[in-house]
């Protein structure tokens, strides 16, 4: 018998193959052929290389549009209007003279509010609703400036006046009645304390949310408002007490730094409980972007473009700023506004 009869038949099930037998496609099946993109999208969706990429795109951006906030707030301050307090003879011909002098020199509007008496015009100043008082008289005026008020329109108010004076024939005086402290010259060292608190506040809730997240909503409200505690004390400890740059209202200074991190955190809380993951996205957006170049910390509000002005009184950072600022320079002054728009966001972010 022929050897041909005995043998399997080539691509019987079972017969042993080689690598370009039939038995190839089979093994192989379809694993053997190219994925579709729909494939390949999915399994990259699933994979870390999405948020990685994500990322790699928002942090890009990020940083672009942090160094254009704050160089469109802060780079070239430009007054729009001034509220000054005007006292004695407003009407007269050398007042009217250094006022139209003043607003030519600033390419700004003095917001000029008269006042029967001094006092009165110094209570306006000390309820920041001027910067500036100016007191014409026989011999001249007299522009009593306040820097706590506003630090950058108190040195340009400076400026102007001398040169205004010699190019207009007007004899002034010049006088800082609520200078800043000895070691806050520039007015920034309040900025930097509220900026510290705003950050703080909401990497303490990343923090949280990384390494406690079993932990149960009232209990992440307590640990908040726990570091927050401890965070505000510790801030207003190092610049008060070991630096010595500040002399702080400490208890005052030292709460409302607390409410300012609790506030913060509990934003951060909120967005990381509606959108997860890139909770911190709003979060950095509202508080950094747009939040701290609008709190008049740096550069006070009426230097700021007018919508951010406005804007900036109803977020976090520019009510921890304000709060701070009149508790520091202006106490028995204190508006009720600053709180409320600190509980409003807590209270929120709270429910949520």
């Amino acid at each position: 018998m022929s050897d041909d009869h005995d043998a399997e038949p080539t691509g019987r099930p079972g017969a042993p193959t080689g690598p370009s037998g039939p038995g190839a496609s089979v093994a192989h099946g379809a694993h053997g052929r190219p994925r579709t993109a729909a494939e390949k999208w999915a399994a990259f969706k699933k994979s870390p290389f999405l948020p990685a990429t994500v990322l790699l795109f928002i942090v890009a951006a990020a940083a672009g549009l942090f160094a254009g906030s704050y160089t469109y707030s802060m780079a070239n301050p430009t007054p729009h209007r001034i509220p000054a307090a005007v006292v004695g003879q407003p009407d007269d011909a050398r007042g009217k003279k250094f006022v139209q002098g003043m607003e030519q020199a600033l390419n700004a509007s003095l917001e000029l509010h008269a006042y029967p008496t001094y006092a009165k015009a110094r209570e306006a100043v000390d309820e920041q609703a001027a910067f500036t008082i100016i007191n014409v008289d026989r011999s001249g005026v007299r522009m009593d400036l306040s820097s706590a008020t506003g630090a950058t329109v108190g040195q340009l108010l400076s400026q102007a006046a001398p040169q205004v004076s010699k190019k207009t024939g007007v004899p002034v005086t010049i006088k800082d009645i609520r200078p800043l402290q000895q070691g806050d010259p520039r007015g920034l060292a309040l900025f930097y304390i509220s900026l510290a608190a705003v950050i703080v506040g909401f990497v303490g809730a990343i923090q949280l949310s990384v390494h406690a997240r079993a932990l149960n909503p009232a209990e992440r409200i307590a640990y908040t408002l726990a570091y927050s505690l401890l965070g505000g004390f510790t801030i207003a400890a190092v610049v008060d007490w070991l630096l010595g740059a500040l002399t702080l209202p400490f208890v005052q200074s030292w709460l409302i730094l607390a409410f300012t991190m609790f506030t913060t955190g509990m934003v951060f809380t909120m967005f990381n409980t509606l959108i997860g993951r890139w909770a911190m996205v709003p979060t950095w957006g509202l508080m950094v972007l747009l939040g701290n170049p609008s709190s008049g910390g740096a550069v006070s509000w009426p230097l700021l473009p007018s919508v951010l002005g406005h804007i900036g009184q109803w977020l976090p950072p520019g009510a921890s700023v304000n709060a701070q600022h009149t508790a520091v320079y202006f106490p028995g002054h204190q508006h009720v506004f600053p709180y409320l728009v600190l509980a409003g966001w807590s209270l929120l972010s709270c429910t949520v």
